[in-house]
């Protein structure tokens, strides 16, 4: 068979590829924001952690590192809920709507627990954060949502 011969990956094959790719991208900076999070609390020994345990600089760096992190959760939870309304509207057979929330609800399902460190790995006075909770349940509700239609409604009913 030749070149010129090769099946055209449909219109969801394109999909498909393209969301794995981009989800691995997303995974490398998320690894990569986890690891700088994770030096910037290695002075804790246990949490939540009292902040005269460290120093000033390492409170100013945990914070930045922090900062980073929470940044990341939100933009990360703005563009899954895009993709799941695209996933959702697109005009996919059900079978092949399953399969991309699949492949978005793996990728969650490690991110949320790289997000949960905000939660987590906190001083013992950490001030409400009403946006962190804002994003945590939008977040949430994406990753039910995912669930779902990869169950299936019917399945529910």
């Amino acid at each position: 068979m030749s070149e010129t011969d090769a099946p055209v990956p449909s219109t969801f094959d394109k999909a498909r590829a393209g969301l794995w790719a981009s989800l691995q991208k997303h995974l490398t900076t998320v690894y990569a924001v986890e690891a700088a999070f994770a030096q910037a609390v290695a002075f804790a020994e246990a949490f939540p952690f009292a902040a005269s345990s460290a120093s000033a600089d390492q409170l100013y760096g945990y914070e930045e590192r922090r900062r980073e992190l929470r940044d990341l959760f939100t933009d990360e939870t703005a563009q899954l809920e895009t993709l799941t309304k695209a996933i959702r509207v697109k005009g996919y057979a059900e079978a092949e709507k399953k399969q991309l929330y699949l492949l978005l609800l793996g990728y969650m399902d490690i991110a949320a627990s790289v997000f949960a460190r905000l939660h987590t790995q906190v001083p013992a006075s950490l001030p409400k954060d009403e946006e962190l909770d804002e994003t945590t349940a939008r977040f949430g509700r994406v990753q039910k949502f995912a669930r779902l239609n990869i169950k299936g409604i019917a399945g529910i009913l």
